[in-house]
């Protein structure tokens, strides 16, 4: 299937590895020219140069801490119109709610809300005035399934998607799509470190930990970065251009309601 997306242009926050890479290689294989983000500028020039040879597309580097308004600036005038947004960030680790400070709340709150609501905030209104923009926000499984170790997450994650439902609902009439994805048991960098998480808790070794883990999994298997990637890549295409305001569970049919 052709996904309509050759020549156009997206950003990809935080995509030097993980699921954004993930993101930004299926986007470069439907022949977009991808502006890749991290904050290791030798990492992300590997990182775009590996892209760029498999798929043949321009995929440009831009060193930049999305968390800060400095950081984030950069990253908007490497692309100043991008056809394509998509926000990710590292999430906040598992925790206890006596260890969260105001500190750490607020660290949360900026990576995992209020940068990505900035990022749509400069972005937005240009794509309304071109007719075509996807905007994907990638956020948890706990968002629609909250636990107490995640609570710092996904409250955070819960005010970025309540936003952008609220957006999305005036943005459709001009061809603007704003869409979730919510990953869970992706084998990916984060999936790793719960991993070796379970593994020091337990006493387990890596296999027994990833045994456990997918036993918890409807489909009895991590999901593959190649799955969740294209995920993305087809809600940015056009035959999506009709799906907006939603939340995309990525999780191997292991959530257990209705919507």
């Amino acid at each position: 299937m052709d996904l309509g997306l050759r020549g156009r242009k997206a950003t990809v926050c935080a995509s030097s590895q993980g699921l954004g890479l993930a993101c930004a290689r299926s986007l470069a294989q439907e022949g977009v020219h991808v502006y890749i983000n991290g904050r290791d500028i030798d990492k992300l020039r590997d990182v775009a140069a590996e892209l760029s040879s498999q798929t043949g597309q321009a995929v440009v580097p831009v060193c930049a801490d999305i968390d800060t308004a400095a950081g984030r600036q950069r990253l908007i005038e490497a692309c100043p119109e991008p056809d394509i947004l998509v926000n990710n960030n590292a999430g906040p680790p598992p925790g206890r709610m006596e260890d969260w400070t105001p500190q750490v709340w607020a660290a949360a709150v900026e990576a995992n809300m209020m940068a990505p609501i900035f990022m749509i905030q400069a972005l937005l209104p240009g794509m309304r005035k071109r007719r075509f923009g996807r905007i994907v926000n990638v956020t948890s499984a706990m968002v629609k399934s909250p636990r107490p170790e995640m609570a710092l997450s996904c409250a955070a994650r819960t005010g970025l998607t309540a936003f952008a439902k609220a957006v999305s609902l005036d943005a459709a009439r001009d061809n603007v799509t704003i869409n979730q994805l919510l990953p869970e048991r992706i084998d990916s960098p984060r999936q790793e470190f719960m991993v070796a998480r379970l593994m020091a808790s337990d006493g387990l070794s890596r296999e027994e930990a990833r045994a456990r883990i997918t036993a918890s999994v409807a489909a009895k298997r991590f999901g593959t970065l190649r799955e969740f990637g294209d995920a993305c890549a087809f809600l940015c295409s056009e035959q999506a251009s009709f799906i907006s305001g939603q939340n995309l569970q990525i999780d191997g049919g292991s959530s257990p309601g209705l919507f």
